[in-house]
């Protein structure tokens, strides 16, 4: 039975105590959390206090559905993060090549810094790459010639234009 979580307010960051009663779970809990998932990585300010960030709340929100609604283990809840960032890079990578195609520009498709485009999670991008999209139709860059490769993109950018 999944318990109705209250929506998150227009905030830029959020203390520990905020982010307890908007995810449900106590502030050991979200602490703890911290320890086991790499990717939660609260700013601390002035005597370690910590505020959390928008992109961070819905992150554990994600982990607490994870682990008490879908029954997973804290091991198998890092794996699935795992997975939905791997394809949050990939749709980072997406949102790039389709920016340097529609600027008629391929440099873009040699760029290798992804960093900084967590806003890209957004769990619609996700869930659909997830749920089979790219997946099962991946294949890897070098197996391609420059052709399919095009194709491939032009596809990607416009599934991602949806």
């Amino acid at each position: 039975m999944e318990k109705q979580l209250p929506a998150i307010p227009a905030k830029r960051y959020f203390t520990i105590g905020e982010v307890s009663e908007l995810c449900g779970v106590k502030p050991y809990v979200l602490r703890y959390w911290e320890q086991e998932f790499t990717q939660l990585k609260p700013m601390k300010r002035r005597g370690n206090r910590r505020y959390y960030q928008h992109h961070e709340v819905l992150l554990i929100r994600r982990i607490r559905d994870l682990l008490y609604d879908q029954g997973f283990t804290i091991s198998g809840a890092r794996n699935q993060l795992g997975d939905l960032l791997g394809a949050g890079r990939i749709a980072a990578l997406a949102h790039e090549i389709q920016a340097g195609l529609a600027a008629g520009t391929p440099a873009a498709l040699a760029g290798d810094d992804h960093e900084g485009h967590d806003d890209l999670l957004e769990p619609a991008v996700a869930t659909s790459f997830l749920a089979g999209t790219l997946a099962d139709q991946a294949q890897p860059a070098t197996a391609l010639a420059p052709s399919q490769l095009r194709a491939e993109l032009l596809s990607i950018r416009d599934m991602l234009s949806v």
